[in-house]
């Protein structure tokens, strides 16, 4: 039997082991502690606990300050109001002077589900990516979740890490380890690479298998570091393969498929098709049955690979 585990939940598991390990460590929440899990350090560490209430962009206003004087604040809230009603305060008051705040922002993409179109975060990696000295994490598992809010205390800066609310099959083992920067080849193959980010990524190794039936050979990368986004590897599989498709639980404008398209362009230039939201908002609906509406399957990732295999 599969386990799963929502991303939300293993922040919330990570910030309980870091409030032991750095007593530097804060964590602010504009009420939503028990959807973003921050609770938990709330009930531990209540004295470095901070709700401000509906306010987002003095949740991020209040991270900036606490920054300034040596804390390092994770600021939480869900991912669409992280980035959107706060992105004016993020880009002045925590990029541009280089803060070390994290901002750790939950319920995004479709999977949000039922609550629709207003809440599922789909342009929040484009936002962020695009802001300078921000890193851009987007975890594919609870257990790279936590490695990614370890790390995230670790960098010195601002960092944006993707978190999901529905539960996702657990693909890493404990002995996994991430690095912010880097991709990780999950699979080899010759033919066709299939790189993915945070959901997806699962989708794409059941792809594989797929396109395996077929004698087709698909490469899968997992590209949980959005930026600085890892060249090298994205070089090495344009050279290597026919091409890339990549697969993301987010617009096609601006996030992986983008991320991955400039590099290909200015490098190696070789097929990329991605596969995300076809700049359309999304609508309420139980989160897998969005997944397969928007076209963000298994299926069409194979289509897709295929597409480029056979040009």
């Amino acid at each position: 039997m599969v386990k799963m585990m929502s991303t939300r939940d293993a922040y919330g598991e990570a910030l309980k082991e870091l409030g032991l390990k750095n007593k530097d460590v804060v964590v602010l929440d504009a009420d939503l502690s028990g959807s973003t899990r921050t609770g938990v350090f709330k009930e531990t560490y209540p004295d470095r606990f901070f709700n401000v209430g509906i306010a987002e962009q003095n949740l991020m206003g209040t991270a900036a300050g606490l920054a300034s004087t040596g804390k390092i604040p994770f600021a939480s809230t869900f991912a669409v109001f992280a980035t959107g009603r706060s992105y004016e305060i993020i880009r002045n008051s925590i990029c541009y002077p280089k803060l070390n705040v994290k901002v750790a922002a939950t319920h995004a993409g479709l999977t949000v589900g039922e609550d629709g179109a207003t809440h599922q975060a789909l342009e929040d990696l484009s936002l962020m990516r695009s802001l300078p000295n921000m890193v851009v994490l987007n975890p594919a598992d609870g257990v790279e979740a936590k490695q990614c809010i370890l790390k995230a205390s670790e960098h010195n800066g601002p960092v944006y890490i993707r978190l999901g609310r529905s539960g996702v099959p657990v693909i890493f083992d404990e002995d996994y380890k991430f690095e912010i920067g880097k991709g990780v080849e999950l699979e080899s193959g010759n033919d066709i690479t299939i790189i993915a980010t945070g959901v997806m990524v699962k989708k794409a190794l059941d792809a594989r298998k797929e396109l395996e039936k077929e004698g087709i050979s698909a490469r899968v990368i997992n590209m949980a570091t959005i930026k600085p986004i890892d060249k090298d590897i994205i070089i090495k599989a344009a050279k290597e393969t026919k091409g890339i498709v990549t697969a993301e639980e987010h617009n096609i404008i601006g996030g992986l498929g983008s991320a991955v398209s400039e590099v290909v362009v200015e490098n190696h230039p070789v097929s990329v098709l991605r596969i995300g939201v076809e700049d359309t908002f999304g609508e309420s609906g139980v989160g897998d049955e969005l997944l397969e509406k928007y076209g963000l399957t298994v299926e069409n990732i194979v289509e897709k690979a295929k597409k480029i295999y056979n040009l």
